[in-house]
């Protein structure tokens, strides 16, 4: 029995780009936050300041996704034989959660001033949203490439999209109740973010929790893959076939392919290879070959 390892390791990553996107992120909703914080307590607006720790816990976030992305471009060892990948899908896990919990906090304070509204210190709040639109716009402008193909980045990006919403919402809110006077606007708005925010999300905190799970990816079709593999030359059938992400980047796939002819096994595996690559976005892929089929009784998984 033959067993042959390829892992291609593209390390040609992405992550440069995304470093200086991280890097400008963090600064500006720094920049924000101290910002927000320092017209909170001159307005006397108890909203800028709880916006201001919200937006300190998104850059606690965009810092999480950085790490994991600079993570997953750190060599293999001996005990980590697949590298730090995996803290990319943690770090979309946890980013998932943060906005999950921040949407029960914005609910449950909007749910509280129904009964009694605060009253919203008009202008100052409007402008300083503004510059949270402009910031959280721009930062969120920063990771909409990234985002297709990378669930941490979708993370970040998503972290970031929910920012814009929640500014957005505040100027509009603010203008309205500056022209009407009817405060309970402000926690209708609040509300309408929180759910846009939530269905985002939830996709989100799905495909994490399923790559934390070694469940196949979700733009992966398996049978689509299984498929293809048999269709090899010489290859009679497909079974042990397992595929899961390394990464939110990465995908890996082990499998038995049962090949009575030892003849031309390496051009076999050279076109496996090569096809699962482009196919289906599998670098890392492991075969190995069986002469008989006689040790797998249900052909399909075993």
């Amino acid at each position: 029995m033959h067993s042959h390892h390829n892992h291609g390791h593209d390390h040609a990553h992405h992550f440069d780009t995304h470093n200086r996107s991280f890097a400008l992120a963090v600064i500006l909703n720094v920049a924000f936050v101290v910002i927000e914080a320092v017209y909170g307590v001159l307005s006397g607006s108890l909203a800028l300041l709880a916006d201001a720790g919200h937006n300190l816990s998104d850059v606690l976030g965009l810092l999480m996704a950085w790490a994991a992305s600079w993570l997953a471009t750190q060599k293999a060892t001996d005990r980590n034989t697949y590298g730090l990948k995996k803290s990319t899908i943690l770090a979309a896990l946890f980013n998932a959660l943060f906005l999950i919990a921040a949407v029960g906090g914005i609910a449950w304070e909007a749910i509280q001033r129904f009964s009694e509204p605060a009253e919203v210190a008009g202008m100052t709040v409007i402008i300083v949203a503004g510059i949270g639109v402009l910031i959280n716009g721009v930062t969120m402008m920063l990771f909409v490439k990234g985002q297709e193909g990378d669930l941490n980045i979708r993370g970040a990006f998503l972290h970031m999209a929910a920012d814009t919403a929640v500014s957005v919402g505040v100027v509009i809110a603010g203008l309205i109740i500056m022209v009407s006077g009817l405060n309970w606007i402000d926690p209708v708005v609040s509300l309408v973010i929180a759910a846009i925010i939530f269905i985002g999300t939830w996709q989100l905190l799905k495909d994490s929790l399923n790559l934390a799970m070694d469940a196949v990816p979700r733009d992966i079709d398996p049978a689509a893959v299984s498929e293809h593999l048999r269709q090899l030359p010489g290859v009679e059938s497909v079974h042990h076939l397992h595929i899961w992400g390394l990464s939110t980047t990465e995908n890996a796939l082990t499998v038995h392919l049962v090949k009575p002819d030892p003849d031309g096994d390496d051009k076999v595996i050279e076109r496996a290879t090569d096809m699962l690559a482009h196919e289906f976005n599998i670098v890392h892929v492991t075969i190995q070959w069986e002469r008989s089929a006689s040790n797998c009784p249900n052909m399909a998984y075993c």
